[in-house]
């Protein structure tokens, strides 16, 4: 079974972000740096703790140097 089909979403969203985030060798605060978000947040939301708005997601996507559509082409969303 994959892990992904029982995750939730905000899960998901946050173990990409993590995925992404380390394949850069960022770290968090240099993601939130890019971001214009707190570490804090960024940590949380890796975590699956927040629930990140579209706004905010689309400042993280652009801080990892990605789009929408790379971000979410993946099989863990379909």
């Amino acid at each position: 079974m994959n892990l992904y089909r029982v995750m939730n979403i905000k899960n998901k969203i946050g173990v990409r972000i993590k995925l992404l985030r380390n394949d850069l060798k960022i770290s968090q605060e240099e993601l939130g740096f890019r971001s214009n978000i707190d570490r804090t947040y960024i940590t949380d939301v890796e975590n699956g703790r927040r629930n990140i708005s579209v706004e905010v997601l689309e400042r993280v996507i652009k801080g990892l140097n990605t789009t929408f559509n790379d971000f979410f082409n993946t099989q863990d969303f379909k």
